[in-house]
C-alpha cells in the first residue's frame, strides 16, 4: 500500500509530484524538464485508468439499490421473482468491487493493518511501499491472473451461459472480473510504486 494522502477528485493531470519543490529532482535533465515531471507524466497516465473506471462503476451502487427496491416490490407485493434480476444484482456487486479495487488504491482507502508504518518516517514508508509492491501485490496478482486464465479463456470459448436456469446468460463476463480486477490493480500498483521511488530518492537527496 502507498503513503497517506487525501482522496484525489481533481483529475491525475493535475496530480502535485511529492517530489515537487525538491531541488535534486526539480533540475532539468539535458536541457529538458525537471525529472519529476517526466515521472508524473507517467504516472498520471496510469492513474487516469483507474479513475476513469472508478468514476463508471461508483454507479453501479445505485443501480444495484434500484434494482434490489424492483426485486423487493416484484415479491412482495406482486408476488413475482425473477432469476435474472437476482442475478443482475450479484453482477453489478461483483463489479462494483472487483472493477473499483484500483480506484480505492488510487484513493488510499484500503483497509491497512498497522503496527509500524505510521510511526515511520516519510522516507521509511515509501520504502515499506516498495517493498509491499514489488514482493506481495504485484506477485500476488500475477498468480491470479495465472490461475484464474484458463477458467476465463474457457468460458469465453463456450460462452459459458447463466449460474441458475433463468438467469443471465453471460457467466463469461461475471469470469472475466478476476483478471481484469488484478490488472486493475496492477496499474495502480505501478503508479504507486513510481511516486513512492520518488518520495523515496527526493528524501534522501533533500
Amino acid at each position: 500500500s502507498s503513503p497517506h494522502r487525501p482522496a484525489q477528485s481533481a483529475a491525475p493531470a493535475q496530480y502535485v509530484s511529492p517530489t515537487h519543490g525538491s531541488e535534486a529532482w526539480c533540475t532539468p535533465s539535458r536541457g529538458g524538464p525537471p525529472r519529476w515531471l517526466k515521472m508524473d507524466r507517467i504516472i498520471a497516465g496510469l492513474e487516469a485508468v483507474n479513475l476513469y473506471v472508478g468514476n463508471t462503476v461508483r454507479w453501479f451502487a445505485l443501480l444495484m439499490l434500484l434494482l434490489q427496491f424492483v426485486i423487493v416490490v416484484l415479491r412482495y407485493v406482486f408476488g413475482i421473482s425473477y432469476i435474472f434480476l437476482n442475478e443482475g444484482v450479484l453482477y453489478l456487486h461483483a463489479a462494483l468491487f472487483m472493477l473499483g479495487a484500483g480506484y480505492t488504491l488510487l484513493v488510499d482507502k484500503h483497509v491497512r493493518v498497522d503496527i509500524f508504518y505510521a510511526k515511520r518516517s516519510k522516507r521509511g514508508r515509501a520504502l515499506t511501499d516498495i517493498f509491499g509492491h514489488i514482493f506481495f501485490l504485484i506477485p500476488s496478482m500475477l498468480l491470479l491472473i495465472y490461475y484464474t486464465w484458463p477458467s476465463v479463456k474457457y468460458s469465453w470459448a463456450i460462452f459459458e451461459g447463466p449460474v441458475s436456469v433463468g438467469g443471465i446468460p453471460a457467466s463469461f463476463l461475471l469470469k472475466t472480473l478476476i483478471p481484469a480486477f488484478a490488472v486493475l490493480l496492477i496499474i495502480q500498483c505501478a503508479a504507486n510504486l513510481a511516486k513512492d521511488i520518488l518520495i523515496y530518492s527526493a528524501s534522501g537527496r533533500s
